[in-house]
Parts: structure tokens; C-alpha cells; sequence
């Protein structure tokens, strides 16, 4: 039995519920239900936390749920946390279907159904007990919903037809050679569900009107426009390692496919050709350049063969293309990027030229982890002619590509390097500082020695702790804690920082707890405090690293 609602409606109802069963047995005792909560502790768990629809689902044999919109890619920022108004047209639809069907749209764990409520961006309710599929959403998510919920099914018996009407502007087909079915399948399908996964789709083979093609399989790939695209050039990189020169065959095809059918209306594919040696150096070990290329220009990359295709809006083709570009000129000497400081893609640091050597790492190891890590683009700026120069002093330009986020957060981390190297580099003179602006913005805060220290913690955990809690970014420049993150983030670390340095003079007091949409309050019972905080608090700091 599950309460919902504030602590004292949650108490009267337990209280109401544990009384009318009381009944059955005879007068109702009501000492119980006037007895304080006095051998109770309470324990507090704040931040954004991930998604636990999906934990209730398990639980629950007899009523699973999974909740739309709750993916990987939901932002750790609190917009999860925001409900969103119902479409006019929002309803509910449901189908009757079999044992065995329940068995196979469920999916081990119940990630099938999450998997179709994500692509379809409808809520899906499975009653196992009556064997009923609910769908809600809106008219064209409920449609979308049942579409796949049907072919998931279908596969049980064998494969999926495909009619006419099965295109609601949200599939790809693609002809994949005979010879690579089972290389673009997989082991058991791990190769397909791995993209799925990665790009947020459905993916089967099927059949399309009568008869089946003996040379090809017919690929249905279904989700939005950018999806499908990652998930379809994802593909076509695998078959044309099996099958060298298949690209050329359906290239018009191929690059033509979904023009302008995103939101922007400039939807579009772009390609460039690779001798050998220049491809294996776009790729990067473990493909870790085409990733970075990817990331920080919002554009999908990918190699099929020697082609690399660019597909995106006409702004993210673009900057794509621009840093290939530079990452190839970088190959023959400086790189000096023209009008830099008109681009709304870019920030500049001057890293003081005794910082180099340790802000970029041994062949740039150092570099290349913040850019894993915030999915940018990094190269230090010089014209042809100031080579050579600057090294016995003065400073270089380190230029950081990519969204604004990430570029903030890779900015902050190269300004705690310099700083640790060259104190006082960036933090002379510096004042605390709150912004009011609603969107992104960074706040200042100057600790002392000893808070410096404790809100670090062990090899950063601290540090890492409050930033994933807060979904802001904090990091820590000399003795200045900036604070990145839209207002409503910033806030949050701040409170978060201000709590964690409360508990070195005592315990702590959360007011209005039941008001907050970022903490959940649990009653731990007194004899139970020292197993659940462990051995000097290591059992609640091995919790909040795993969550």
C-alpha cells in the first residue's frame, strides 16, 4: 500500500488505512495512533536523484509503469522534475493482448516497454492480471505507441509486415545486404539493441507488402528525425565494413533522406572524403575524435568507409565541417581561428605559457580527458608568424568549442589547473558574486583554508558529490568555489555548500522539507542510525557516490 502526499497526510492516511484493518479483528486500539514519533532520527536525501518509476515497476509484478520523457537524455538539471502540460488532444487508448505477449512487450526488467513509452513519448501501463495495454498521450503518441508495441510483438512469431500506413513521419527503412544482416544484428540482437539504446529508437527487420527480397532485409528504424539519422548512418558504418562500396549504390538516397523535416527547417546532410591516413586521425583512438566532433558540435558524425557525413541543422553542418577543419590544419603547424570573438560557439582562456606543458599533459592527455569529459573541442590559438614565440613568458590563447555548458565547465577546470600552478592568476581581486539572470550564469563564493578543504574532499568526491546533487557545475579555482548552472542550480549548490560546511559545527536543520521538490525525508529508527551511516558516515558517503 503506497501513500502520496505531504508527511501529515501520508501519516493520516497510514493511520486511517491501518484502522479500518484493525477492525476486522475486533475494537480498534487507538493508543498506537496517538503515540509521537520519539525513537525515530530523521535522515534527509537531497538532490535530483535519477528516475524511479522505473524501480516501482519491478516491484510491482501486477501494475508496471513507465513514464515518457524519463530517458537517458533527460537532463540532470531539474527540468525531469517539471511537469508537462497535457496536449489537447491527450487520451487513452488500450489493447487486449496475450500471456506470452505481456511476457515479451515487458522485456527483461521491463526495459521493452520503457524502451517503446521513450520512442513514442507516451505513458505505457501494462496489467498483467487482466492482460491490457494502456496507452496515454496525446492522439499521434497513443498511435505511435500501439504502432510499436505491435511490432515488438510481432517478432515473436516472425517477421514484422510493414504496410503502407505504418509511416507516421517517424520511420527510416534501409536495405541491408544479405551478407551483413547477422554482423549488423549481433550476438542475440546486442549489436541493434546497443542503438537503440545509444540514439533512442526502435529497430527490427521486416517485411514490406508481399515477398521477400533474397539479396537484402529491409531495416524499420523508428523515432524522431535526429535519432533515426544516428541510428541509420550507425548502420550503414557497420554494413560498409562488410560490404566495401555499398554507400556509393544508395548515396543520393541516403543523403537526401529527411531534408528539412526537423523544427528548424534547415535539416540536412552533408559529406567529406578521407585518404587513409587522414581517416584513422579523424577517427582518433577508439573513435574518440569523431565523438568529440560530435559532441561539441551538436551535429551527427560518422564514417561510412572513407566518407564522413555531417547531418544537422545547416548551423550545426557547419561548425562541424569548420572543426574538421581546424583539427586537420592543426596537422601543419598554429591554428589561428579568424573572428573569434564574434562566435557564440567559442571561449578564450590565456593560460600563462609555464602552464602549457600542464594544462595540455603528456601528448595531451590532459586536454583530451576534459574534452571527454565535457564534450568540447580545445587547441591552443597561435598565427604563423608568433611561432616560436612567448615561451620564456607572457601567455597562450587556449580556444574551448562546443555548448555552453560544456564549454563553462572545461573553461572552470583549465582556470583551477592554472590557478593551482600560478596562484592568484585568476582569482587577484576577485569579489563573491550572486547573479539574478534566470538562465545560465556562474556564481562566486571565497572560502577559507579549512572549508576549502572539507567541501574538496578526498581526491574531489566532495566537490563531485554536491555538483551531481545540485546538477550545477562547481568547481574550484584557488580559493573561489564558482558555481555554474541556471538560477534555480546555482541556488541549489549554494545551499547544498552552506549545509555541508553547517555539519562541522553540528547537525543541520531542513526546514519545510515537504515544500522542496529536490529532497526526500526517510524515518530511520534509532537502533538502526549506526548501520545505515556506517563506519564514520562510509556507508552514506558509498550511497551518495553510487546515486
Amino acid at each position: 500500500l503506497e501513500f502520496r502526499g505531504t508527511k501529515l497526510q501520508r501519516r493520516k492516511a497510514k493511520k486511517y488505512a491501518e484502522g479500518v484493518m484493525a477492525q476486522r479483528t475486533g475494537p480498534v486500539n487507538c493508543g498506537t495512533f496517538l503515540a509521537p514519533l520519539a525513537d525515530h532520527s530523521s535522515i534527509v536525501f537531497v538532490g535530483m536523484g535519477r528516475d524511479n518509476s522505473r524501480d516501482r515497476s519491478q516491484h510491482s509484478r501486477s501494475r508496471s509503469r513507465s513514464r515518457s520523457k524519463r530517458s537517458r537524455s533527460a537532463s540532470r538539471d531539474g527540468d525531469a522534475n517539471k511537469k508537462k502540460e497535457k496536449p489537447d488532444d491527450y487520451g487513452v487508448d488500450t489493447m487486449k493482448i496475450t500471456d506470452d505477449d505481456a511476457a515479451f512487450i515487458l522485456g527483461k526488467g521491463g526495459k521493452t516497454k520503457e524502451k517503446v513509452a521513450r520512442v513514442s513519448e507516451a505513458e505505457i501501463e501494462l496489467f498483467e492480471r487482466d492482460l491490457i495495454l494502456e496507452f496515454r498521450g496525446s492522439k499521434m503518441q497513443r498511435r505511435k505507441a500501439k504502432k510499436y508495441a505491435e511490432g515488438v510483438m510481432a517478432q515473436r512469431t516472425g517477421p514484422v509486415n510493414i504496410t503502407e500506413d505504418y509511416d507516421d513521419g517517424d520511420m527510416t527503412m534501409l536495405m541491408v545486404p544479405q551478407e551483413a544482416v547477422g554482423f549488423v544484428t549481433g550476438r542475440a540482437g546486442n549489436f541493434l539493441r546497443a542503438i537503440e539504446e545509444e540514439w533512442c529508437t526502435l529497430m527490427f527487420f521486416c517485411e514490406v507488402g508481399s515477398g521477400r527480397n533474397k539479396d537484402f532485409e529491409k531495416l524499420a528504424i523508428f523515432g524522431g528525425v535526429r535519432a533515426r539519422r544516428g541510428a541509420e548512418l550507425k548502420v550503414l558504418s557497420a554494413v560498409e565494413t562488410k560490404v566495401p562500396g555499398y554507400l556509393e549504390k544508395i548515396r543520393e538516397d541516403v543523403l537526401a533522406r529527411d531534408k528539412g523535416k526537423d523544427d528548424s527547417g534547415t535539416w540536412g546532410t552533408d559529406t567529406m572524403t578521407f585518404q587513409d591516413d587522414e581517416l584513422s586521425y579523424a577517427l582518433g583512438k577508439q573513435g574518440g575524435t569523431r565523438k568529440k566532433l560530435e559532441r561539441s558540435s551538436e551535429c551527427i558524425v560518422q564514417y561510412v568507409g572513407h566518407t564522413a557525413i555531417f547531418s544537422g541543422t545547416r548551423v550545426q553542418r557547419k561548425r562541424a565541417r569548420e572543426y574538421m577543419k581546424w583539427l586537420f590544419e592543426q596537422l601543419e603547424g598554429p591554428v589561428w581561428v579568424e573572428g573569434w570573438e564574434d562566435r557564440d560557439d567559442c571561449t578564450m582562456v590565456d593560460v600563462p605559457s609555464d602552464c602549457i606543458g600542464y594544462i595540455t599533459g603528456a601528448r595531451r592527455a590532459t586536454l583530451g580527458v576534459m574534452e571527454e569529459e565535457w564534450g568540447v573541442l580545445m587547441f591552443f590559438m597561435n598565427k604563423t608568424e608568433d611561432k616560436g614565440r612567448g615561451r620564456g613568458g607572457g601567455s597562450e590563447k587556449l580556444i574551448i568549442f562546443g555548448p555552453t555548458r560544456g564549454r563553462r565547465g572545461a573553461e572552470l577546470k583549465v582556470m583551477s589547473g592554472v590557478e593551482t600552478k600560478t596562484p592568484g592568476f585568476f582569482t587577484k581581486g576577485v569579489r563573491e558574486k550572486t547573479s539574478d539572470e534566470r538562465g545560465f550564469d556562474t556564481d562566486r563564493i571565497i572560502l577559507q583554508d579549512d572549508e576549502l578543504s572539507y567541501s574538496l574532499g578526498k581526491q574531489g568526491t566532495t566537490r563531485k558529490k554536491l555538483e551531481g546533487a545540485a546538477g550545477a557545475i562547481l568547481a574550484y579555482v584557488g580559493h573561489v568555489a564558482f558555481i555554474a548552472g541556471d538560477r534555480k542550480q546555482r541556488r541549489r549548490c549554494q545551499e547544498f555548500l552552506k549545509w555541508l560546511l553547517a555539519q562541522r559545527r553540528g547537525s543541520v536543520t531542513i526546514k519545510n522539507i515537504a515544500g522542496r521538490d529536490d529532497a526526500t525525508e526517510m524515518h530511520v529508527p534509532e537502533n538502526c542510525k549506526g548501520w545505515v551511516t556506517g563506519n564514520r558516515g562510509s556507508e552514506l558517503r558509498r550511497m551518495e557516490a553510487e546515486t
